[in-house]
């Protein structure tokens, strides 16, 4: 593949390094395994990530079967190229940090857009949202460890509760800010261009048609 491995196609093939199997068994696995909460997968697009494999060399089709009126179900088995682009990929991912663009970071750069006090609102309702996913991610990490599974295996998990710990933190950080005085434009020149002051009423206004 000409293109860098998706977090995805990784996926597929840290599956097939354990063993052989077709795309469904692949499906019911990385659910167990969270690495759904790790990776966006849907079933059509894990599917079209096999095929791309297969057309590259990275995995190959070992069986077809067929059980009653279900559809052929392929085993596919990773090959030694399929190996060698996983660790390159993987060696990429830990070692060199991605340019990324997270959409809160946009949120952020274009906040004088809204006044201090609907800002204020808003990220008062984001704190919800990040508690409520810090418990989700915090209870399904504990459930895997009363299960046995190994901490290396918990990684992705680990990562993401300390960024919401880190997000939350911030956030609650910048509601305060707002709250006391401390973060303001009020006097940004965009804010009052989008946001104009009332105008005072004038003395020979009183009484205008």
């Amino acid at each position: 593949m000409s293109r860098p491995l998706t977090p995805l196609a990784l996926t597929v093939l840290r599956m097939l390094c354990d063993s052989p199997m077709h795309p469904y068994e692949m499906q019911q696995r990385i659910r167990d395994h969270a690495y759904d909460q790790a990776v966006k997968i849907t079933h059509g697009s894990l599917y079209h990530s096999v095929e791309r494999l297969a057309a590259a060399g990275l995995i190959e089709p070992l069986e077809t079967s067929r059980e009653g009126r279900r559809p052929e179900r392929t085993i596919y088995a990773v090959t030694a190229a399929g190996r060698d682009a996983a660790q390159m990929r993987l060696a990429e991912l830990l070692r060199h940090p991605a340019e990324e663009f997270p959409l809160f970071g946009t949120g952020l750069a274009f906040i004088n857009l809204l006044s201090e006090g609907e800002v204020a609102r808003l990220l008062r309702g984001r704190t919800v949202a990040l508690e409520a996913a810090l418990a989700a991610h915090q209870t399904a990490h504990d459930a895997l460890l009363k299960q046995g599974l190994e901490r290396y295996k918990l990684l992705d998990q680990e990562w993401q509760i300390a960024r919401l710990h880190g997000e939350l933190d911030y956030v609650r950080g910048l509601v305060d800010d707002l709250d006391s005085g401390r973060l303001t434009w009020r006097d940004d020149e965009v804010q009052i261009r989008c946001h104009p002051r009332p105008r005072p009423p004038r003395h020979d206004d009183k009484g205008a048609p």
